[in-house]
């Protein structure tokens, strides 16, 4: 579903105003993008739609606090992102799961990107929890250093310097893996 910006506020100004149709437009519109920022981080889908659920239901209760579908995205991404961390700080102190308890096996995109291989997706989730929100939000949600420096309340310079040593890990790491890190330099260029 693409709407138009107008689109977008008008649907915004409804379900503030107690649209339920309006309201599941603007979930609608913007699922994929909070769905897609916690499969890269947490690596579940099932985990993930969870949260985003959660999400959602977040924005339900915030509504009216939305003052525009910039702030409402900006809003969006900041409480997937911090959701995502928690789950990822919360997962150390689980217990490992069975393989009764894993998720059926499935069939993935043909869509060639370096965040998709499987390889690197299990190096990413060895990051630390806030450097791997950085380096998704950064290349997968393609937000600057000070966007992502709002969205996670921190300065700049820590986004940048944090994201610099995630890199560096992950560069690392695929040394060690055997794997290339020309993708690596040549996504930190962009």
């Amino acid at each position: 579903m693409r709407e138009e910006p107008a689109q977008i506020a008008d649907t915004l100004r409804d379900a503030q105003r107690g649209g339920r149709g309006a309201f599941a437009l603007l979930v609608e519109f913007h699922q994929n993008m909070v769905y897609s920022l916690l499969v890269h981080m947490l690596g579940e889908e099932a985990v993930a739609e969870e949260i985003a659920q959660d999400v959602f239901l977040e924005l339900h209760k915030n509504l009216n606090s939305m003052e525009s579908p910039v702030h409402l995205a900006r809003w969006l991404r900041m409480v997937a992102s911090r959701r995502g961390i928690d789950e990822v700080r919360r997962r150390r102190f689980r217990a490992p799961q069975g393989i009764e308890d894993l998720p059926e096996p499935r069939i993935e995109p043909e869509v060639e990107d370096v965040l998709l291989s499987a390889r690197l997706r299990r190096l990413l989730e060895r990051l630390p929890a806030k450097h791997r929100a950085i380096v998704v939000l950064r290349y997968q949600e393609d937000l600057d250093p000070g966007e992502i420096a709002v969205l996670l309340e921190m300065p700049v310079a820590t986004v940048k310097s944090t994201l610099h040593r995630a890199l560096g890990m992950l560069r690392r790491a695929c040394e060690r893996a055997g794997l290339g890190s020309q993708e690596f330099t040549q996504r930190e260029a962009v």
